[in-house]
């Protein structure tokens, strides 16, 4: 018995993708091209985009938003757990990964699900709010450019509705968020944010040790 999370050395990591992995064959090739790029850091790990979707699913989301698609992978996941009539909203600034992205979402089957925003995500977001998204999306997921997730989270939360989930990638940020010794502009925006999140009144949270840190908000009503 244990009353903390078991560290996930390669051999366990290997044990718990082959017994719990159900990933098909189209998301390993994307996933197996992305990482001969040199960028390839930049993915989700596979198990945590199977549980992406499985919240998904389990909330019955039908409007989502993500925020930093990379080479599409989390939208792949995302959008795949969406009804037919669901919508994810993705919003990158890269037209070069964003191609990628396109290829595998068309092969799926799921482009018409996947409305791409290109642009920088904050101005993405503000256009969603003017356009009257406000309170009407189910799950929203932060992996972009750390120094922006404050602005992400507080749009986010205008954009959720009650109930509504929020998922934001890498607060645990390899570990150096406990580490005194680290001190760039990355690692400073993610410790403000993790702080602030701890005392916010407005949601539900958990941060679950899962790829890099996962932190998971729930919009509480008003």
């Amino acid at each position: 018995m244990s009353n903390r999370s078991i560290e996930l050395d390669d051999r366990v990591h290997s044990y718990l993708l082959d017994v719990s992995l159900r990933e098909s064959d189209l998301a390993r090739r994307l996933r197996e091209e992305t990482a001969r790029m040199p960028e390839h850091n930049m993915q989700i790990a596979p198990e945590q985009g199977q549980f992406m979707a499985m919240l998904v699913q389990l909330m019955g989301a039908r409007r989502c938003i993500e925020i930093g698609v990379f080479t599409g992978y989390s939208s792949l996941m995302v959008a795949g757990a969406l009804p037919p009539d669901g919508r994810l909203i993705a919003c990158d600034v890269s037209d070069e990964y964003t191609r990628v992205a396109r290829r595998y979402w068309k092969e799926a089957g799921l482009d018409d699900r996947i409305e791409l925003r290109l642009g920088p995500a904050l101005e993405s977001l503000e256009a969603l709010l003017q356009e009257g998204g406000g309170s009407s999306f189910d799950f929203a997921f932060i992996d972009a450019d750390k120094s922006n997730y404050d602005g992400y989270y507080e749009a986010c939360l205008q954009l959720l509705r009650t109930g509504g989930l929020l998922a934001i990638d890498n607060t645990l940020w390899h570990g150096t968020v406990a580490d005194p010794t680290v001190d760039d502009r990355d690692t400073r925006a993610i410790r403000a944010l993790n702080l602030k999140l701890r005392d916010d009144s407005r949601v539900d949270l958990s941060l679950l040790p899962i790829g890099d840190g996962l932190t998971l908000c729930r919009k509480r009503g008003s």
